[in-house]
């Protein structure tokens, strides 16, 4: 179908890959778990947008420019370790200020929760991951045909099944995790547990975009 080829192979294989625990998922469950719905929701679109141009970046051939400029490359990858790593400090530094306000008995939010912009920070997560770009065009170029006179059309065809994939499985994380707001606002400890295991998971994923 508009040249695509082993279709439902590259469904399964979509669905697997999303369902990998990664950085992006990880920090929507924890806003949405944190914050609430409405914040989990502007995680997500940050995710959807980054990845937006992520594949149409790929698509219009930047892997090819990474491939050739191993300094670019680099680059990027780096400020997407420092980024990561900001974002897990932040989490961390929450949980110390939400086990001490729980200590202290204050009701108040911390700042961190205050002044978050869950989408920005997710959109830049998802932007400064080089090994997005290569996996994107890896992946895809194995259901594209090259023979078809469209080629536009194959790629926009699975990017429409992996948005939509990555979508339904966003809101559930973000449902999931609205359930359990209500309960984290009520008990700081657990807030500071659940942020502290967050941020030690970032820390890992900075970590393995710095040594991959």
């Amino acid at each position: 179908m508009f040249g695509t080829v082993d279709l439902w192979t590259y469904v399964a294989a979509t669905v697997l890959i999303i369902l990998l625990p990664g950085p992006n998922s990880l920090y929507v469950l924890s806003v949405a778990s944190r914050r609430g719905r409405r914040a989990g929701l502007a995680a997500a679109a940050g995710v959807f947008c980054g990845d937006s141009v992520l594949m149409v970046a790929s698509a219009a051939g930047l892997a090819s420019v990474f491939a050739a400029s191993p300094v670019l490359y680099n680059a990027v990858r780096w400020a997407g370790v420092a980024y990561l790593a900001y974002l897990a400090f932040g989490l961390l530094v929450a949980a110390w200020r939400a086990w001490r306000s729980e200590e202290r008995g204050a009701s108040a939010p911390p700042p961190a929760a205050r002044t978050e912009r869950p989408y920005a920070r997710a959109l830049v997560a998802s932007l400064l991951n080089p090994k997005a770009i290569l996996f994107f065009v890896a992946f895809f170029v194995q259901f594209t045909d090259p023979s078809y006179q469209w080629p536009v059309l194959s790629y926009l065809v699975l990017y429409v099944i992996l948005q939509t994939c990555s979508m339904v499985y966003l809101s559930a994380l973000i449902l999931t995790g609205d359930r359990f707001a209500q309960l984290f606002r009520e008990r700081r400890r657990l807030t500071a547990a659940g942020n502290g295991l967050v941020g030690a998971a970032m820390v890992g994923f900075a970590a393995k975009l710095a040594t991959g």
